[in-house]
């Protein structure tokens, strides 16, 4: 059974940091690209960034670089590191799998101002 856990949400102020981890089981992970998406408070889902088995990434243009997504294979997990937090970035987090179509449960950020 294919499944992604994500972690490492939580409050934050603007401009701070966050990391968060998404954990994949029953699958070959270092095959499998991999997705972050968000979903703000009234707002549609929305592609945040990628990475595929080969490392190569790619990010939403509204992130101006601030977010990096990145994995390590051994532990088959993917993360995504955030600075530089805006009130805008309140969103539920979600990790997914495009091969298999499955998500995780999603992580809950929210940056006060």
């Amino acid at each position: 059974q294919v499944q992604l856990v994500e972690s490492g949400g939580g409050l934050v102020q603007v401009g701070g940091s966050l990391r968060l981890s998404c954990a994949a089981s029953g699958i070959i992970f270092s095959i499998n690209d991999m997705n972050w998406y968000r979903r703000g408070p009234g707002k549609q889902r929305e592609l945040v960034a990628s990475i595929n088995m080969g490392g190569n990434t790619n990010y939403a243009d509204s992130l101006e670089g601030r977010f990096t997504i990145s994995r390590d294979n051994a532990k088959n997990t993917v993360y995504l590191q955030m600075n530089s937090l805006k009130p805008e970035d309140t969103a539920v987090y979600y990790c997914h799998l495009p091969m298999r179509g499955v998500w995780g449960q999603g992580t809950v950020v929210t940056v006060s101002s």
